[in-house]
């Protein structure tokens, strides 16, 4: 009996499942199609991280926001870019700071 996954993979897996002589069956997505397979994605990578904490699943989420910029038309280079801009305006996450209120 085949076993349904109907979600996004790299793009070598299906060579990998045929190496173990297993058939895939697959098809492409395109445009807004792809960029919301994209996003379940990124829910499924943060959701494995989150159950294991592996620092491999940040791998993971870095492949797949790679993705979501390129849908954007940014390079990895140039998100990396506003991430560093960001950085400097705003600053990091280093000191875990939690901002418990705003008072007028």
């Amino acid at each position: 009996m085949p076993r349904e996954y109907d979600k996004l993979v790299r793009d070598g897996i299906p060579e990998i499942i045929r190496e173990s002589d297993e058939e895939p069956v697959t098809h492409t997505v395109e445009g807004e199609a792809y960029r919301d397979r994209l996003r379940e994605k990124l829910d499924e990578e943060v959701a494995e991280y989150h159950d294991g904490e592996d620092p491999e699943e940040l791998a993971d989420v870095l492949e797949v926001l790679a993705a979501l910029a390129g849908t954007h038309g940014l390079t990895e280079s140039e998100l990396e870019a506003m991430r560093e801009a960001k950085a400097d305006d705003r600053g990091r996450f280093e000191d875990g700071v939690v901002l418990e209120a705003v008072r007028e």
